[in-house]
């Protein structure tokens, strides 16, 4: 295995507007369905969390609470002084020119607990030794890179970019994205960005998205290759019909119904979404860096789809990925190494799809040419000389179409005619 790169934690102010820019706001909305009722009582938050036993976190916590790992929140702020995170929070940024340098100022009427909400399901460590929320890595540290959803002076997709970036720059192991493009693909730009993480391994987790919300399908980020989409159950493993959405790039499910999550100002709230799954999922990831930092980020994520537990016959399965995650397992078991992300590579992806347009074309229009030029002259095609006559056609039909499907058919091999959302083809 690979070593992984050293990482330097700094810090830097919020990024500077673009000047003049005025570009209305990426869809990019958080995945997480509303908070289903009000703050529920301090001193009962911790007996909530049912996910902690049903889901072996309790017991991989014998091994390790994913001491020495980071986890880098791209969300709406982290609520740094809320009891239950007091000390998790190693620093931040914000990228939507909104925010504080820190990245925790809660941003947004959304947003104002999203990012804090999901900041404690992966790395809270409660108020108290049984009360507050206590997250799937508790010995992690978080990175809070805040973001600006809705209208906004700079595009969800440079945000998300740039916040990539930045996390993968200041030392982060792993990335939480409980966010949604709401679209299959996304910009090129995400490209360079996730590239960053995965060429430095980096793990990167992102949100199936919820039917509630609108996510009828999962979208991007989730729908990236080599990144590890979560999806949502109920509390008895059941694909959630509302906080889940379905799609074949799902790899493992994890609790997205009756959450608790820790709010700005000290509170607490129920919620629901795949929002709640996604840090589960990531500090269960972090439970695995800290156990073996051996292992790199395709290995890390082997560990938690191979040793998740199946829910149907067929894995992987387009509703349950290879099932529901298994944190006890993926810490403790027996699992042989790989050699690549078994969820796909970026790089790969980028290699067959992102060719420049005008460089395949330029290499097809001589085909096209000259597989014209084999079966006639190309001079009735011209405009007619002074004096002359209006040419006849004289190219049958049939080659002049024999001649385009040549040239289309070399646009298709260089990637221009395809579009792909997904390299696995399991």
């Amino acid at each position: 295995m690979r070593a992984r790169p050293a990482r330097r934690l700094t810090a830097r102010p919020a990024a500077a507007l673009a000047a003049a820019l005025a570009v209305a706001a990426l869809a990019l909305v958080p995945a997480a369905a509303p908070p289903l009722t009000a703050p529920a009582a301090a001193d009962a938050v911790r007996d909530q969390q049912y996910w902690l036993d049903d889901y072996g976190i309790r017991e991989a916590w014998q091994v390790t609470r994913g001491e020495g790992v980071v986890i880098a929140i791209l969300d709406s702020g982290v609520d740094a002084s809320h009891p239950d995170l007091a000390g998790v929070v190693l620093g931040g940024t914000d990228v939507s020119g909104r925010g504080n340098a820190t990245g925790t100022l809660p941003l947004g009427p959304v947003g104002i607990t999203h990012g804090t909400m999901v900041a404690s399901l992966a790395a809270g460590r409660g108020s108290g030794p049984a009360s507050g929320v206590i997250g799937a890595a508790p010995a992690a540290g978080i990175l809070s890179i805040s973001l600006a959803f809705g209208p906004t002076e700079r595009s969800g997709d440079d945000q998300i970019a740039e916040g990539v970036r930045w996390a993968v720059d200041n030392g982060a192991d792993i990335i939480s994205l409980s966010l949604t493009r709401n679209q299959l693909d996304w910009p090129a730009s995400w490209d360079d960005a996730f590239l960053h993480a995965e060429r430095n391994d980096v793990v990167v987790i992102a949100a199936a998205g919820n039917r509630g919300s609108g996510t009828e399908q999962v979208s991007a980020p989730a729908t990236m290759p080599g990144v590890l989409t979560v999806g949502g159950v109920d509390r008895f493993g059941r694909a959630s019909g509302d906080a889940s959405s379905q799609g074949i790039t799902i790899g493992v499910m994890a609790p997205s119904e009756a959450l608790i999550g820790a709010i700005p100002g000290g509170g607490h709230r129920f919620w629901q979404g795949t929002s709640g799954a996604t840090p589960i999922v990531a500090g269960i990831a972090a439970l695995v860096r800290a156990a073996h930092p051996e292992l790199d980020a395709a290995n890390v994520v082997n560990r938690i789809i191979s040793t998740a537990r199946p829910v149907t016959a067929a894995v992987p399965d387009p509703l349950y990925g290879y099932g529901l995650v298994d944190a006890a397992a993926a810490v403790s078991a027996d699992v042989d190494p790989v050699a690549e992300n078994p969820l796909g590579s970026l790089a790969d992806w980028v290699a067959l799809n992102r060719r420049a347009e005008a460089e395949p074309l330029a290499a097809a229009l001589p085909e096209l040419r000259a597989a014209i030029g084999r079966h006639a002259d190309p001079a009735p095609f011209g405009m007619p000389t002074a004096g002359s006559a209006p040419p006849e056609p004289i190219i049958p039909i049939a080659l002049i179409v024999t001649g385009v499907g040549t040239a289309l058919a070399t646009l298709a091999a260089a990637g221009v005619l395809r579009f792909v959302t997904r390299t696995r083809t399991e």
